[in-house]
């Protein structure tokens, strides 16, 4: 669960910016940080580049249909992603870019620049290192932050559902420097955007 200090921190930022985003994280309660499902890196980025500009449900899906392939053939995921699977990825709905990247990523992961390390660099030097891996682009670098890293501040600036979300609630547009306000707690402003948006789905669904 959130620590309940972070949690009376966003309350207090967003009473003095936006009355409906301080209402919306009230609505919401504290939230949990769920523990990182992936003990490696590079297993979580192979997911976050299947997800990019997919719905949560069809990336679900998709990689539900890797998993059978490679149990199918008695592998794991990781090693549909060498040369020699590309057809076997791109019947599971993968684009050929997509499986350049998730090859990309097993390349950087044998060649040692996926190491534990990474945990303890800056957001902006370890996205470097990240970014410079084939079709791993911001967006998933901030990803790999807030959900594998558990990195508490980051606001991901080029994710349309927090940056939608957020602009919904306070009108906004420059969604970055709003944030700023909320350091050093972007992430979990960023949480409470994915959250608010989720919960107003379900209710208009």
């Amino acid at each position: 669960m959130l620590d309940p200090e972070v949690y009376d921190h966003l309350r207090q930022v967003a009473g003095t910016v936006s009355e409906p985003l301080l209402s919306a994280i009230e609505r919401v309660g504290p939230i949990g940080i769920a523990v990182p499902i992936h003990a490696r890196v590079a297993d979580r980025l192979f997911v976050e580049v299947v997800n990019q500009q997919l719905s949560t449900r069809a990336a679900a899906a998709i990689w539900a249909r890797v998993e059978a392939a490679a149990a199918a053939r008695a592998l794991s995921p990781r090693d549909l992603f060498v040369a020699g699977h590309e057809e076997a990825l791109r019947a599971c709905g993968i684009s050929r870019n997509k499986v350049r990247a998730l090859q990309a990523i097993r390349e950087a992961d044998e060649a040692g620049l996926l190491t534990a390390d990474l945990a303890g660099m800056p957001h902006a030097d370890r996205s470097a290192i990240l970014c410079g891996i084939r079709g791993v682009g911001q967006w998933t670098a901030d990803m790999i932050g807030i959900f594998h890293y558990l990195d508490p501040d980051i606001w991901p600036v080029g994710d349309v559902a927090a940056v939608g979300s957020l602009r919904r609630l306070t009108g906004c547009t420059d969604t970055a420097s709003f944030a700023a306000a909320f350091a050093p707690y972007r992430s979990i402003l960023a949480r409470y955007a994915w959250r608010i948006r989720d919960v107003r789905d379900a209710l208009v669904a």
